[in-house]
């Protein structure tokens, strides 16, 4: 084959073994040659209506078998995919789609109301919803052999990912970043060709993806494709399908154990927990131990498609607390101001290095080259490392709030808090959360003579951001603190604002 990348991946399968079971959804079964066959289809369909080797292909949708058949009928094509978060609002969308310059985007039925703002505001020329226009677009075309030269250093997917700066950042994975990804998961884990995953996680992020969704179907194994968590489903499914292998935050995790069912459910079949977005809280792991069952944590970011260190099961519980060590295929340093080594214990920067991380930015030369240093990605994590090789992740030095696994950043939600008429200055920090680890909280300096209500605020934000960086809680201040050079102080605000208590609970903003 001529194609190297993944778009050959449905086909290499298909040969080997066709009969199998490559994805579940809703009931509905999809063999690996007819993965083949229907991704074969919809690239002959694609490619008549002009998408073209290097065009970028939109994807916005929850989990369905759809998903990947775009993903993989634009590797087929040599064209770049683009995932977009079901949970954007239309403005940010439209941003990311013009930004990419992507001219089709494949959507689900439930994001129609979107696609219609985007028609006026995005440069899109194909819009195909997952369904009937879908089912007859392939039913229609053909599925004759394609294979077009795509290399390993070919840009794959256009992932984005929020900067510091308030405006995201799309992350060029090649086709070489993902397999090798793919290969570090199959070395570290367990996974075999009689793997039942539970995908439920959203696959518009780079963790359900890189870390199971993949690697899983390069194996040979069975992706069951679930559109939204649900616990009482989870469990139904992991008896009913007998899964052995799952990927969530910790967030999903703890909700499973609030089930009635918990105690009596049938998790005989599952081998393989892997976790994600967060450090694993040592009473969860206890709670799982007590089933028998041991999490595989890990950390890594979207610009190393995206596994950096794992956590294997056999330390789960005497490391618990660390993130592992580096994949096989994956270097870690970490680092002093001045890039020298950190000695053991002390807290530094985290470097990644590997056959897997990014290619650069799209379309972002100083940013890509800000973000590597002789070679080497700096995270902007800090971490340190203990006399064993264990990583633990001290720190977000970029001042990144992680809640239920999605990534926010502060500078984004204080560039749209401060087009609030009256919001003179503004601030957002993480304040802890039972159920998300922590929640934003909007720290506001009201413009003379106004005094903005909570509700108001946080409702200014509705349909400007997506609904879970909009903060939980405001609060109004006098002044904001600052340095000596008029640069403002997170740590002060983090001390005086950052507890659990609500200052402001009559302005919980919707998830």
């Amino acid at each position: 084959m001529r194609n190297e990348g993944l778009g050959s991946w449905p086909a290499r399968r298909a040969r080997k073994t066709p009969h199998r079971t490559a994805l579940t959804h809703e009931g509905r079964t999809v063999s690996y040659a007819a993965l083949h066959s229907r991704v074969l289809r919809l690239a002959h369909a694609l490619r008549a209506r002009g998408v073209r080797r290097g065009d970028r292909v939109a994807y916005l949708g929850a989990n369905h078998p759809a998903f990947l058949e775009t993903f993989f009928a634009a590797g087929a094509l040599g064209a770049v995919f683009v995932p977009l978060n079901t949970r954007l609002a239309a403005p940010e969308v439209a941003y990311q789609l013009s930004d990419a310059g992507a001219r089709t985007l494949v959507h689900s039925p439930a994001r129609t109301p979107v696609t219609a703002e985007l028609q006026r505001a995005a440069q899109v020329d194909l819009f195909l919803e997952v369904g009937a226009q879908y089912e007859e677009l392939i039913a229609l075309s053909v599925d004759e052999p394609l294979d077009e030269a795509v290399g390993p250093d070919d840009v794959c997917l256009l992932m984005y990912t929020s900067g510091t700066t308030g405006r995201p950042k799309g992350a060029m994975l090649t086709h070489a970043n993902l397999t090798w990804n793919a290969v570090n998961v199959l070395v570290d884990t367990d996974l075999t060709a009689d793997t039942v995953a539970l995908v439920s996680a959203p696959l518009f992020h780079a963790a359900a993806l890189g870390m199971l969704a993949l690697p899983v179907l390069l194996k040979g194994g069975h992706c069951v494709l679930v559109e939204s968590f649900d616990p009482a489903e989870t469990l139904d499914l992991v008896e009913e399908k007998q899964v052995s292998a799952a990927f969530g935050v910790p967030t999903m995790y703890e909700r499973l154990t609030r089930e009635p069912r918990w105690q009596s459910a049938d998790l005989s079949s599952l081998r393989i927990l892997m976790c994600g977005g967060a450090p694993v809280p040592a009473p969860l792991i206890e709670t799982y131990a007590k089933r028998g069952l041991a999490f595989q944590q890990g950390y890594g970011m979207t610009e190393a498609s995206p596994g950096a260190l794992y956590l294997d099961a056999e330390h789960a519980e005497r490391k618990a607390g660390t993130a592992g060590v580096p994949h096989f295929f994956t270097d870690i340093r970490v680092v002093r101001p001045d890039l020298s080594p950190a000695d053991t214990g002390e807290t530094g920067e985290v470097l990644v290095r590997g056959p897997h991380v990014m290619a650069g930015y799209w379309q972002l030369p100083d940013e890509t080259a800000a973000a590597f240093a002789d070679g080497w990605f700096r995270t902007g994590d800090a971490a340190r490392v203990d006399a064993d090789g264990f990583v633990t992740i001290a720190d977000r030095l970029k001042d990144m709030i992680i809640s239920g696994g999605e990534n926010i950043y502060p500078a984004e939600v204080e560039s749209a808090l401060l087009a609030h008429p009256d919001v003179a200055e503004c601030a957002v920090i993480g304040v802890p959360d039972a159920r998300w680890g922590e929640v934003p909280r909007a720290v506001v300096v009201p413009r003379d003579g106004t005094d903005p209500a909570t509700d108001d605020v946080l409702g200014f934000l509705a349909g400007r951001l997506a609904a879970y960086k909009i903060p939980k809680s405001v609060v109004c201040v006098p002044e904001l603190p600052r340095t000596a050079s008029g640069k403002l102080h997170k740590p002060s605000l983090r001390r005086e604002y950052g507890s659990a208590r609500t200052t402001n609970p009559e302005g919980e903003a919707p998830r």
